[in-house]
């Protein structure tokens, strides 16, 4: 087994990789959850996210086994991460009627689906460096045996979101 020697750099885009994947999966896992009592009949209301992100930091917290400051960073990264989420979503209720309208007529809007395009990485690329702030504020913050149970958890969860 042949073993890389990561750089100061390398670590780095290691770690915004892994907070992109963090809000990749933010979106994907937080993008369909409803406010009913049954997860999935719309978009969560904000008492709900604050719920939903306060079981999460608690899950978290248990599982690396936080103290008090770590947690409250843990908390600042799960509201900069909702924050970003909010702004690609946007002020849409049905974002996925949006993508619906690129397909309605008998060509692909190409300069709608351009331009959301565009509005979305906008959104990433201002939103980002505070993301990236405060997932490094609190990795920072990790003692060495709690960095190495985020490195197993990664290392472990490689592949396994579609069964690979």
């Amino acid at each position: 087994m042949r073993f890389i020697r990561f750089s100061h750099l390398n670590k780095r885009v290691l770690f915004i990789a892994f907070g992109a994947a963090l809000l990749a999966s933010s979106l994907s896992a937080c993008g369909h959850m409803g406010d009913g009592p049954r997860w999935g009949s719309g978009p969560m209301s904000e008492t709900d996210a604050a719920q939903f992100r306060g079981k999460m930091v608690d899950r978290i917290a248990s599982k690396l086994d936080l103290d008090a400051p770590q947690k409250q960073l843990l908390s600042a990264l799960g509201d900069k991460l909702h924050a970003q989420r909010k702004a690609l979503m946007g002020n849409s209720t049905d974002p996925r009627a949006e993508l619906q309208a690129l397909v309605a007529g008998n060509k692909f809007d190409r300069s709608r689906a351009q331009t959301l395009v565009n509005e979305k990485t906008d959104i990433v690329r201002n939103q980002s460096p505070e993301v990236i702030a405060a997932f490094g504020d609190f990795y920072d913050s990790l003692r060495p045996e709690q960095q190495q149970k985020v490195r197993d958890f990664m290392q472990k969860r490689h592949g396994h979101r579609w069964g690979g």
